[in-house]
């Protein structure tokens, strides 16, 4: 039973991007590096303590990148799950932060938040019952008791949802459990975290255009190599889609695909995790390289931009 690994987003300026996910959402800083194919751009992770699975935000800061356009085959939207009793407090924090979002809503039963970050990004904050249970990071200035849980989940804008929930079901053995409106929910059984893709189905609308502020795409977790390599097998047969190769990105092993709908999927490994190159109590502290350009880091540091005083 699959749900998600991470989710990879564009964002523009860097210290902007540090600063609201570090310091007005609470999330981590568990990794500092690059882009491993363009080394002239960091690779940002946001997630909880260790970075575990079904936490990670992460962001390829291209400096006066375009901004995107939301449209059919994008991500429509990324949601937080949060304890149900601290959106009060997050609509308020975002009134005195000047971050700008929209009025409570309902969905599915749930009370949800939405927002959006510097960029642009759709994001949203889902009130869930019993999350305060669940283990928490906090960054000293948001009360352990309200901060942010991980993933809910996506919404994706997919013109016709029937063969993208087909891989949803087939491949991650999620499961459709509920419709409303044009959105049809998807859940993974036994995984609270990031464990729900709803699609909303969008005939007629405009494609969507990637830049600033849009999902790049969205890996889902595979539990080991063997795992994945089973996923890529039905992949293949049934749905006659044909992943990459294997890519090893130091913290998982991923490949890649571009599902019906026009989202681009990655399927990444559990393994070995974020502590692999520097111990948990200093994660994203420093700037990590893979080892094929470590001899090139004076070069890079040259070009990436200065993240200022604020990062530790």
């Amino acid at each position: 039973m699959s749900s998600i690994h991470h989710v990879t987003a564009i964002a523009g300026n860097s210290l902007k991007n540090f600063n609201f996910y570090t310091h007005d959402l609470g999330l981590r800083f568990v990794k500092r590096t690059v882009n491993f194919d363009d080394p002239s751009t960091y690779h940002f992770y946001y997630g909880d303590e260790t970075g575990q699975p079904g936490t990670i935000l992460t962001f390829f800061p291209w400096e006066g990148a375009p901004a995107g356009q939301r449209g059919v085959g994008e991500t429509h939207q990324t949601a937080f799950r949060v304890p149900l009793n601290s959106l009060g407090y997050w609509a308020q924090r975002f009134v005195e932060k000047g971050i700008a979002h929209a009025a409570i809503e309902k969905r599915f039963g749930q009370q949800v938040l939405p927002f959006t970050d510097p960029d642009g990004m759709a994001l949203a904050l889902v009130g869930v019952a019993g999350a305060e249970n669940e283990s928490a990071w906090s960054n000293g200035d948001i009360p352990a008791e309200y901060a942010i849980r991980g993933f809910h989940g996506v919404t994706l804008l997919i013109e016709d949802a029937a063969k993208t929930g087909a891989i949803l079901t087939d491949v991650f053995n999620l499961r459709e459990v509920a419709r409303e409106g044009s959105v049809i929910r998807f859940q993974a059984e036994g995984h609270a975290i990031g464990g729900i893709v709803d699609i909303r189905e969008a005939n007629g609308f405009l494609r969507g255009r990637q830049g600033r502020g849009s999902v790049h795409h969205i890996a889902f977790r595979a539990a080991d190599d063997a795992e994945q390599i089973e996923m890529a097998r039905k992949l293949v047969s049934t749905h006659h889609l044909h992943p990459t190769e294997q890519k090893d990105r130091n913290y998982f092993r991923s490949i890649y695909f571009r599902e019906p709908g026009g989202v681009l999927f990655e399927i990444a490994t559990d393994d070995p995790g974020f502590a692999v190159d520097e111990p948990v109590a200093t994660l994203g502290q420093t700037l990590k390289l893979p080892g094929f350009l470590e001899p090139h880091r004076k070069e890079i540091e040259k070009v990436l931009p200065d993240l200022g005083e604020t990062v530790p």
